[in-house]
């Protein structure tokens, strides 16, 4: 059995006035399956919260649309009172449907509904981090997020948003977004395989500003996963392990939030993400997306 790192692997990051590790948790899989309803494990899913802090992650990843309200009533009554180092960062701008779809829902009134909603369901006065979900399932779609991310600013000088970020956005949103107000995250679609955005992380980096990619081994074509896989057993790690291993070493604004619902399994990834890469792996891993 391997052993955890004496500490969590990439050290940490400041959101704002906030500061968090870089290896951080996604709540998004303690709901059912397909991100709706309650989870098969209840008790299971307060186990894996519970030893996210132990182990000291402070950044946990929820969004009141998963379940919905399942997630957040589980951060809930799995950590509250929450403790002074932990933040926990949600996201609005999209609902479920009945069969199972993620309609956007970004009309001020939706807005300030899904932001009360967080509040109640994680029983709290305050929001750390609110990111307003952009695009569809699909991907970013172009458009101005200048009405939706007024509300969200509204709400933040009414002290129920304490930071604000962007998420399933275009650059040009992120531009946008940081001429009304200062954010502090973005979080996008990004790994190996789809690296569209490395130019926007190099510019966020150098501005302070969190990038925060979701799914890690998402998009990959077989002859990239295979790649992937050839790599992982050279190095006698899993492929997941590599992925996370590799992005934390893709620059220091990176934050890491896998999901998972089971305790061995979130073990597995931070033991992963602490895999030392060397030059020729990373030379290796680079030509993924090419």
């Amino acid at each position: 059995m391997s052993t955890l790192p004496a500490s969590l692997p990439g050290g940490t990051w400041t959101l704002g006035d906030m500061t968090v590790t870089r290896f951080g948790f996604g709540a998004m899989q303690l709901a059912g399956p397909g991100v709706m309803g309650p989870p098969a494990d209840h008790d299971g899913a307060l186990a894996v919260l519970r030893e996210a802090v132990e182990l000291g992650i402070t950044h946990i990843d929820t969004a009141d649309a998963y379940g919905p309200h399942t997630t957040n009533q589980l951060i809930r009554e799995a950590l509250h009172p929450y403790p002074d180092p932990l933040h926990i960062v949600t996201k609005v701008g999209a609902t479920r449907d009945e069969q199972g779809g993620w309609p956007p829902a970004r009309r001020p009134d939706q807005l300030r509904r899904a932001v009360r909603e967080n509040l109640e369901n994680l029983g709290t006065d305050t929001l750390d981090l609110v990111n307003l979900r952009l695009g569809d399932a699909q991907g970013p779609v172009p458009g101005s997020l200048a009405e939706a991310f007024e509300t969200l600013l509204e709400l933040q000088r009414q002290g129920v948003i304490r930071h604000l970020g962007v998420s399933n956005a275009t650059p040009e949103q992120v531009a946008e977004a940081r001429t009304l107000a200062p954010i502090v995250s973005v979080q996008n679609m990004y790994n190996l395989a789809h690296r569209h955005d490395d130019e926007l992380i190099d510019e966020l980096a150098e501005a302070g500003i969190a990038y925060v990619p979701f799914f890690p081994l998402g998009g990959f074509t077989p002859l990239q996963s295979s790649a992937l896989t050839a790599v992982a057993a050279r190095l006698e790690a899993t492929p997941m392990a590599v992925a996370l291993a590799w992005l934390l070493r893709r620059s220091p604004n990176i934050l890491l939030i896998p999901g998972t619902s089971s305790v061995a399994h979130l073990r597995q990834n931070i033991t992963g993400a602490a895999l030392t890469l060397s030059d020729d792996d990373l030379t290796e891993l680079d030509k993924i997306d090419r």
